[in-house]
């Protein structure tokens, strides 16, 4: 299936939101909520405002969104869920360096953001097992 990459971001005043291979998808807002909404508005607006031969053949059909987080946007979008001792337990990185990332003071290596992608994933794993 396609998949579509969207970018979210934090800048100084908001979160924006671009589609990374899709050319024209843009968005922005307040929360990261906002952002991701106002990028899948753009694609409503793309598809409903284009003729079919204007529509970036990738829209056409079905496909899968997959948001593509910076570290402090994701720890700040996800912070009433994940504590700094629970992305510590996660990841294996040290709490005060997991707060330094979730304010924007500090900017995580690549290893780092490796390790937390793949703390996270194993979670997402576990839980996709949990039954009840």
């Amino acid at each position: 299936m396609k998949t579509i990459k969207i970018i979210i971001e934090k800048s100084a005043d908001m979160y924006s939101s671009y589609a990374e291979n899709v050319e024209g998808i843009y968005g922005g807002g307040d929360t990261v909520e906002e952002a991701k909404n106002s990028a899948l508005e753009a694609i409503r607006i793309l598809k409903e405002n284009n003729s079919e031969k204007n529509i970036p053949k990738i829209l056409l059909g079905d496909y899968d969104i997959a948001y593509h987080f910076d570290v402090e946007s994701l720890f700040q979008y996800y912070k009433g869920v994940f504590s700094n001792p629970a992305i510590e337990r996660l990841t294996g990185i040290n709490q005060t360096l997991v707060h330094q990332y979730s304010k924007g003071l500090k900017k995580p290596r690549a290893a780092q953001r490796k390790k937390i992608e793949e703390g996270l994933h194993k979670l997402g794993k576990e839980l996709l097992a949990i039954e009840l």
